[in-house]
């Protein structure tokens, strides 16, 4: 059985539930008889895993004491044949250890900080250092799945076919799943002009749902998008995005969509500081560390890819990050059999 523990609500936002249901997803498309069962500390990231069609059980922890919840596991996993996927930045050596008895373990890790007591470690970031790993893990028995290649995006986001238009008419505004402090809000105001669209995605545990709403009603030309189906689409049809440094950062590049990034949070900040170094696109610094500055970062930023020159530059850069195939190869390594 495939079992995915990782979780999502309004503190830690979606994207690492979101990416580790993408990768079952394609391990259920490779194998239609594949049994997945998701676990997860409370009701409300059940709830997104049960929309996704998948099995689900609720611990009833705190999803901040992992360790807590391993007595709890014998309710609902069974044998040591298991392989588990494990997403979550609350992960001790102890947890981790812990869960070898019912299977072989999987750790989403996109810090590349630690050498943790698991088979195999995942990160897919573009920064991830095969070096920095070989140090960390040596030439034991861990395998290390790393780089870009291993990004999972759904499959809406292959073979996608952007066109740079002549000026900027929508842009896209996305700051993740939860935006505690509505980052999102201070953005648009920083950037807003009457004479663009400007499509605002809106988590389904944002507590400013309400807000955004208002905020609509009052201006024809802000639309506020939530539980978005056809995300690729959607990015296909904006000039620009401003983005928080997650995973969206992948979606936008396979799409070709020209976006500026920033960080909001400690695990972001590699990823903005790469495609800043390596000219991916365009880098608004960090704002949980310098908000005024991070602000003023996506200004400057905003106003240089009003040229269409600068757009298209971005938008070719893009291309060849991911192919869209990450979530098809990390199934495949997750349901290869136990050796």
């Amino acid at each position: 059985m495939l079992i995915v523990r990782a979780d999502g609500n309004a503190k830690i936002g979606a994207g690492h539930l979101m990416r580790c249901l993408t990768v079952a997803e394609a391990a259920r498309e490779q194998d239609a008889k594949q049994n997945i069962f998701v676990l997860c500390a409370d009701e409300a990231s059940a709830q997104l895993a049960m929309s996704r069609g998948f099995q689900t059980g609720v611990l009833h922890t705190d999803y901040r004491s992992m360790e807590e919840e391993l007595p709890k596991w014998d309710s609902w996993i069974k044998g040591d044949d298991n392989v588990i996927l494990v997403d979550s930045y609350y992960v001790t050596d102890a947890y981790l250890a812990g869960l070898r008895r019912w299977g072989r373990v999987f750790l989403m890790d996109d810090m590349q900080e630690h050498a943790y007591p698991v088979d195999a470690v995942v990160n897919y970031n573009l920064f991830a250092d095969r070096e920095v790993y070989r140090a960390l893990y040596g030439e034991g028995n861990v395998k290390c799945l790393l780089g870009s290649r291993y990004t999972p995006l759904r499959p809406q986001f292959r073979h996608r076919d952007y066109a740079v238009r002549e000026s900027v008419q929508r842009v896209l505004i996305t700051t993740g799943g939860g935006d505690a402090d509505n980052i999102a809000g201070a953005v648009l105001d920083g950037i807003y002009r009457e004479d663009m669209e400007f499509h605002v995605l809106v988590g389904r545990f944002s507590p400013h749902s309400d807000w955004w709403q208002k905020r609509a009603q009052g201006c024809a030309n802000v639309i506020v998008h939530a539980d978005v189906q056809d995300m690729a689409g959607l990015m296909e049809q904006c000039d620009l995005a401003i983005t928080a440094g997650g995973s969206t950062v992948y979606e936008l590049c396979a799409v070709g969509t020209p976006f500026v990034a920033f960080a909001y949070a400690t695990n972001q900040e590699l990823l903005v500081q790469y495609l800043k170094d390596h000219d991916i696109a365009k880098s608004a610094g960090m704002w949980h560390r310098d908000r005024e500055a991070a602000m003023g970062g996506i200004q400057e930023a905003f106003a240089d890819l009003l040229s269409c020159e600068r757009r298209r530059f971005y938008s070719e850069r893009e291309h060849g990050v991911v192919d869209g195939l990450g979530a098809v190869r990390l199934a495949s390594e997750l349901c290869v059999p136990k050796q």
